[in-house]
This record gives structure tokens, C-alpha cells and sequence, in this order.
């Protein structure tokens, strides 16, 4: 399902002639507009996901120039602002977070549950068990590998 969402979105950006800008890239910009400069920790704090996860996406945006890196006061510490290129393409790239939106409210009346609330289900109940454990609970006998 995320692939099929996220590649009609990357599809959307890519005719927007913004074909390094990736789906993955929106919440650290969100985030960094509505905080400011963050550290790659804070970062990661805002936008929910691990620390390597938000390294590796800040990774990709330095190398498309969508953010830049400077050292914080301790040496090990690296600072996330974004870019002037960025700011000059917020106009469309927020425009396409509305229209992502406006699809999404659409889809959702198509559903017989809202997905946003099926998205929410699905992570409290990973949150109670993984999904890893779930399958490692689900292992039947393996054959003895040689």
C-alpha cells in the first residue's frame, strides 16, 4: 500500500519537475519549518522515526540540496536547516501536501473506515506486539538447513 501511495506522489513531484524531491523528504521539511534549524536527534524526535532512519533522509536531501549540515556546539553533533532551494520551491511543494490532502479526504470517503484511523489501529497494535514477533509466532518447524 505505501508503495503504491508514495510512488503516485513521487510520480506527482517528479511532473512537478522536482524529481529528486522524495515523499520521504516532506516531514523533516515540515518539521524544520515549523522548529527551525533541529539537530539530526530532534529531528528524528519530531518527525517519529529512529535516528538513522532521519541521518540516511537527511543524507539524501544534503546530496539533492534540499538541506544543509553544520556542526552544533558539540563536534559530534550535526545541525539540519534547510536550504534556500528549498524555500523557493515551498510554493509547490506545499501545494502538492494540499492536494495530497484533498486526495486523501476523497479516498477516505471511498473506505468504509477513514485509512488515517486504520494507520492508527495498526500501529497501536504493533506497539502492543511487533509484527516481527507476530511472524517469529507463526514459524512452524524449519527444515534443518545443511
Amino acid at each position: 500500500m505505501l508503495e503504491l501511495l508514495d510512488g503516485d506522489v513521487a510520480k506527482v513531484y517528479d511532473e512537478q519537475g522536482l524529481a529528486d524531491y522524495r515523499p520521504r523528504f516532506s516531514p523533516v521539511v515540515r518539521a524544520l519549518l515549523a522548529e527551525g534549524p533541529l539537530s539530526i536527534r530532534a529531528l528524528a524526535l519530531a518527525v517519529g522515526v529512529t535516528h538513522s532512519a532521519a541521518s540516511q533522509t537527511v543524507n539524501q536531501m544534503a546530496r539533492a540540496g534540499f538541506v544543509a549540515l553544520t556542526r552544533g556546539a558539540d563536534a559530534r553533533q550535526r545541525i539540519v536547516r534547510l536550504t534556500e532551494r528549498t524555500r523557493e520551491l515551498l510554493p509547490v511543494i506545499e501545494a502538492e501536501w494540499d492536494a495530497t490532502e484533498a486526495a486523501m479526504a476523497e479516498l477516505d470517503q471511498e473506505l468504509s473506515v477513514p485509512l488515517a484511523q486504520v494507520l492508527a489501529e495498526i500501529e497501536s497494535a504493533l506497539e502492543k506486539r511487533s509484527f516481527a514477533a507476530r511472524i517469529a509466532g507463526n514459524v512452524q518447524d524449519r527444515p534443518d538447513q545443511d
